[in-house]
Order: structure tokens, then sequence, then C-alpha cells
């Protein structure tokens, strides 16, 4: 059903919940505030830094700033590998790959970390491309990043955005795929609860990885 796949990052090819909440502890306890509970913090992974900071922290939009600053400053080095693939993850990129599928990585992250990760994880040799935000934050929503994606590989016609989805497991990835007009498969194993998802209108659910690869490769 879908020749071209576009994969989000967080959440969907990787967990990368230890190295985002710390990082978002950190730039908390800059500001003077402390939040022992990590997994509270995970409502981070997804949404843009900024904005995330914004609506769960009060922060001003000046404060939030300092907060993306300081998460970044952990984060390069260290945050960065705080993370793992998910199983089963690489053998379905082969999979698809070996079955002649367009595969990418289209991710909120900015894109000088997503290439970092990708090549530390051995992504590459399955990725045609990968795109990811500005530093700037002037493309930090997922929408833009999917645009970008798909002009990349010249998939702007309404025929064409017939032939991808977006694999991701939040609701901003879902609103993006669809405010390009492709579909969202929507990864249960990540980050976004079965009710986020379904509310966002996500067009097709899998629980887990060995359930996308059943669906991705019986819809050929």
């Amino acid at each position: 059903m879908f020749q071209n796949l576009l994969f989000d990052l967080d959440g969907t090819l990787t967990n990368s919940a230890e190295g985002i909440t710390k990082c978002v502890q950190y730039a908390l306890r800059a500001q003077n505030i402390e939040e022992p509970d990590l997994k509270k913090l995970e409502v981070f992974i997804g949404p843009p830094l900024r904005d995330s900071f914004i609506k769960y922290y009060g922060m001003t939009r000046e404060q939030a700033e300092i907060g993306v600053e300081k998460y970044r400053e952990r984060y390069t080095d260290i945050g960065i590998w705080e993370n793992k693939v998910y199983p089963g993850i690489m053998e379905l990129l082969a999979d698809l790959q070996q079955d002649g599928r367009r595969l990418g990585m289209a991710t909120a992250k900015p894109e000088v970390f997503a290439l970092r990760i990708a090549e530390r994880f051995g992504f590459n040799p399955y990725l045609e491309d990968i795109t990811g935000c500005s530093l700037d934050g002037k493309t930090d929503k997922k929408a833009l990043v999917v645009a970008a994606a798909l002009e990349k590989w010249q998939l702007t016609t309404p025929e064409a955005k017939k032939t991808v989805a977006l694999i991701g497991d939040r609701r901003e990835d879902v609103l993006a795929a669809h405010a390009n007009g492709i579909a969202c498969i929507s990864a249960g194993f990540g980050f976004g609860s079965y009710e986020e998802l379904s509310e966002a209108g996500a067009d097709y659910y899998v629980s887990d990885v060995p359930a996308l690869a059943r669906f991705l490769l019986s819809k050929a």
C-alpha cells in the first residue's frame, strides 16, 4: 500500500526517554525548578522543546529559549547516547528495503542530532534521506519537517501522497501527516497513548514492532 515511508525518530526508531528526560531535568534545574520524576517529563518527547517548557512549566518565551540552550548543553555529548534502538527495528528496515520500499526519516529533532544518531546506530544504509528541524527553531514544527521531506522526494501531488505514510508515536505526527495530506501509522510502542493517537485521528495503529512489520509487509 505505501511505497514511501517516513519514520519518526524518538519513540519510533529509538527509545530515547532516558536521554531526553534527563536533559529536560537538567534544563529545569538550571532555572531552579526541581523535577525528580523523569516519567513526568516524557511529555517532552515529540513536541518542540520551546513549546513544552512554556506549556508544562509556565515559562516565558525567553525562559524557554534558556531551557533549550541548557537542554542542548547536556544533550549534545551525553543525552544523545542515552538512547537505544527498539528491538526488531533494524530487521524491519532491512526487510522493507529488500521489499523495494523507499525509506526516510522525518523528525522534529534538530537535523544535526538526527544525523549523528543515524550514523551511530546504523540507520544510514536503510534511509535514503534524513530530514529534521533547524537549531534556531524556525522549522521545529513537525508539519514543516514532513513538508520538506516530501519536497525532497518530489511527492507533492495528491496522487503521489497516497503512496506515502508517516510512522510516528505522538499526536504531532498524526497532525503533521494530515496537514500534508498523507497517512499516519501510529506506533503504540512509543510515548503517545492509544487515546492520544486515536483522538488525533491516526489512520492506523500498531501496538508493537512485530505488528508494524506485519502491517507494512502485508500492504505491499
